[in-house]
């Protein structure tokens, strides 16, 4: 079934340079609601911001707001070589939410699908490190790391294995990198805390323990995504930690030092 597509035009759009477009990237709108909202937001020239398209619960439907041949300005320095969709929800939803949203995810799903016809892009959901080193296939902004623009959308909850079955691709592996521990369980810690890196995490910092740090978060039954970036979810996961294990785990502050690092590891799982 082909889409239906709704022309929104942006006039936020630049050349490709000559790239090879080679990822398609999925965000989250953070605010528009509809795809004609959304289109209102990029139509302004002050935005500074367009994606190539957006999906809402229209069924069968998208908004087209900049052209496939066309640079969208939403992933930073990868923007000459992605073609991407905002769907119109937000990164915090769970997967109770995104279930009430079938519609917009089978939109993507179909998106998905003619995008990667038309490009001949692989339907498999890359890793971070495979997004972010050349690979050809599908992502999200928060893989894209720091020169992406450091963002965390679309979540941890987004139903890929739903999106990429509408678009005819290959189911995805299981999120984030194989952890090196089995799940904690309540009752203990996670046992001693590996030296704690000299840096602290913070301010969408990558690397120096973040993933590490990330890992044992979601060992302790946090809902974290361990994708080696220090963003806004790992900065909301960390203040209430520290919260909740105050003053053991050191200030209310979200930022991951020798104090907070400690805690993650050795206080008691609640």
């Amino acid at each position: 079934m082909t889409l239906n597509r709704i022309a929104y035009p942006s006039p936020n759009y630049s050349s490709r340079g000559g790239a090879t477009v080679r990822l398609l990237v999925v965000h989250t709108a953070e605010g528009a609601t509809s795809i004609a909202s959304l289109g209102s937001w990029f139509a302004n020239p002050d935005a500074q911001a367009s994606s190539h398209a957006g999906a809402d619960d229209q069924p069968n439907t998208v908004g087209i707001y900049v052209a496939r041949p066309d640079k969208s300005w939403t992933q930073a320095d990868f923007n000459p070589e992605c073609c991407s969709i905002e769907a119109c929800g937000f990164a915090g939803w769970g997967a109770a939410e995104w279930d009430a949203h079938p519609v917009m995810v089978d939109n993507v799903g179909l998106w998905l699908g003619e995008e990667a016809a038309a490009f001949g892009i692989p339907l498999r959901l890359l890793t971070a490190g495979e997004a972010q080193g050349g690979a050809a296939g599908v992502c999200d902004h928060a893989a894209l790391g720091a020169r992406g623009g450091g963002h965390w959308d679309v979540g941890s909850s987004f139903p890929w294995t739903r999106a990429l079955e509408i678009a005819g691709g290959a189911a995805p592996p299981s999120s984030g990198p194989p952890s090196t521990s089995p799940p904690a369980t309540a009752g203990g810690g996670l046992g001693p805390a590996p030296p704690f890196p000299g840096v602290e995490l913070a301010n969408f910092h990558a690397g120096d323990g973040t993933a590490t740090w990330q890992d044992a978060m979601s060992r302790r039954g946090w809902a974290i995504a361990v994708d080696d970036l220090y963003g806004d979810q790992s900065e909301a996961v960390c203040r209430q930690f520290q919260a909740e294990k105050s003053p053991a785990a050191g200030p209310v502050d979200g930022i991951v030092g020798p104090k907070t690092w400690a805690a993650t590891w050795e206080l008691e799982i609640t």
